[in-house]
């Protein structure tokens, strides 16, 4: 087993017990997702609301804030056939720290609880998972739900 996360910062003051929280996180969902072999990393940046809205402009044309960012780099279909012998990024985890603040006092959340959400909700969705249909957001909510209950933090 490989890294499994690479974490970066845009003007985001590094903060190692985040960079702890973040590989914890992602290693449970690896696990549970049978990923640990397959030689494939997470690139998180953490950021603030501001790039996190340019970033969101750039590259789906949508001016605004939000919480998490994902950009996977397969098709969910080339991810049940995957056999790597190097390393290679699943994909980019954008999040505005400054949002999940915001978000964790709107929904009566702890900090951690709402991060840990951000983490595994980027996660799935680098894995292909989507929330637009009412049975595809079904579905992504039962993975990450079993994921924040092995991690004790609670459901969606």
């Amino acid at each position: 087993m490989g890294k499994i996360v690479e974490i970066n910062y845009l003007d985001f003051e590094k903060n190692i017990e985040l960079e702890n929280e973040i590989k914890n996180v992602y290693k449970v969902c690896f696990e549970e997702e049978n990923l640990l072999d397959k030689y494939l990393y997470i690139n998180v940046i953490l950021t603030n609301g501001e790039n996190i809205r340019k970033i969101n402009k750039k590259h789906r044309n949508i001016d605004k804030e939000t919480d998490v960012l994902s950009f996977p780099m397969f098709e969910k279909k080339e991810l049940k056939q995957l056999k790597l012998n190097h390393e290679e990024v699943l994909g980019d985890v954008v999040i505005s720290i400054e949002q999940v603040e915001k978000q964790a006092i709107e929904y009566e959340h702890s900090f951690e609880r709402e991060f840990y959400y951000m983490l595994v909700h980027g996660f799935y969705h680098l894995l292909g998972f989507d929330h637009i249909k009412e049975e595809d957001k079904k579905l992504m909510r039962e993975h990450e739900e079993k994921i924040l209950n092995i991690l004790k933090k609670g459901s969606i």
